[in-house]
């Protein structure tokens, strides 16, 4: 099935490429058009200092074109602009994620290319909506949607997450609206124009923390790796080898085995009796968890609350991360323009 499927990939940097690479590990045909005026995706261009300047593939860019055909266009020339339009009458599918009007300048508008081809779903991606024209950075709904707002620490002030998760999240958004779209047109035969917006998405991941305020009216504050609603859940701890532990302790149960573990006598003082007052005393609680967690070297404690089947982690870097067998199985390996490329998969099942 997905081998017959064919994509037309009219996206760069990360959402709409993600939904793209998505179908091409089904086994679809994706043709990504690039453009040739910019020198293509502007991803390739977004390198670390330590890769090598005369790449035509940066790490960025190898993470979100997986398994693609690259062809470099001038939307502009009346040839390359038919080369396009005879893509799209063969096409299944088509990912689009224009600066606002870009379509419309391009004559690339969802609405034309559905009428050359009606049997075709289009998929477009937007920041603030379609009838808005302002430009849209994954940093920027992170500020607007209150998402860095809530991330960071007293301390630090606002703090964005660490990759572009607003553009990830509208990624499978569009990967789900399609796949449907897939199922509707088996049983009617037509296709369909699909809009996601990058700032319905941010608003639909806002999930307990928009419902803290919507029921409550309480703004949520930044408060690092810690849960306003839960305790001890996301909250640290330093072993005797000086790493770190995070506790996602969500229910009494689960608080009571950890104080019997650790041989902390806490359940009977009402002071951490229920999760309410737990959340209330936060740091009287962790100033006894803590005492307890630090004479525990990380491996060792790893055993015990293994053993215990208590919810924790032992933060790591990404060089850990890697080193672990289960990371190993999500790496996909690949080339790229002639470049040998290492990335993760995106398709999970």
């Amino acid at each position: 099935m997905w081998q017959n499927l064919k994509v037309v990939e009219l996206a760069s940097v990360l959402a709409g490429p993600l939904v793209g690479s998505f179908f091409a590990e089904l086994g679809a045909s994706v043709i990504k058009v690039e453009n040739k005026l910019l020198g293509g995706d502007v991803t390739r261009s977004w390198k670390l200092s330590s890769e090598d300047p005369n790449s035509k593939v940066s790490a960025y860019y190898a993470a979100a074109n997986f398994g693609k055909e690259s062809i470099f266009l001038d939307f502009t020339n009346a040839a390359d602009y038919q080369t396009v339009l005879d893509l799209v009458q063969s096409a299944d599918i088509v990912i689009q994620n224009f600066k606002p009007g870009d379509d419309l300048k391009l004559k690339l508008e969802a609405k034309r290319l559905l009428k050359l081809n009606p049997k075709l779903i289009v998929g477009c991606i937007n920041g603030f909506g379609k009838e808005s024209t302002r430009q849209a950075f994954d940093v920027v709904l992170q500020a607007e949607t209150g998402f860095m707002y809530m991330n960071g620490t007293p301390d630090s002030g606002p703090v964005k997450m660490p990759v572009a998760l607003i553009d990830i999240l509208a990624a499978h958004h569009l990967k789900e609206a399609i796949l449907i779209a897939l199922i509707e047109r088996g049983q009617n035969g037509k296709g369909q124009i699909l809009h996601i917006s990058l700032y319905d998405v941010a608003i639909a991941s806002l999930a307990n923390q928009a419902n803290n305020w919507l029921m409550n009216q309480h703004i949520p504050q930044a408060m690092g790796t810690q849960h306003p609603n839960i305790a001890p859940y996301g909250d640290l701890y330093k072993t005797k080898d000086d790493k770190l532990l995070v506790l996602a302790i969500g229910s009494d149960k689960h608080f009571k085995l950890l104080c019997e573990t650790l041989e902390i006598a806490l359940p009977i003082q009402k002071e951490f009796e229920t999760n309410v007052a737990r959340v209330n005393n936060r740091e009287k609680l962790n100033q006894q968890i803590s005492a307890k967690i630090s004479r525990y070297s990380s491996e060792k404690i790893s055993e015990v609350f293994f053993e215990k089947k208590l919810p924790f982690g032992i933060i790591k870097d990404l060089k850990e991360v890697f080193e672990s067998p289960n990371a190993q199985k999500m790496i996909l390996k690949s080339s790229i323009n002639g470049a040998k490329c290492t990335t993760i998969k995106t398709l999970i099942r």
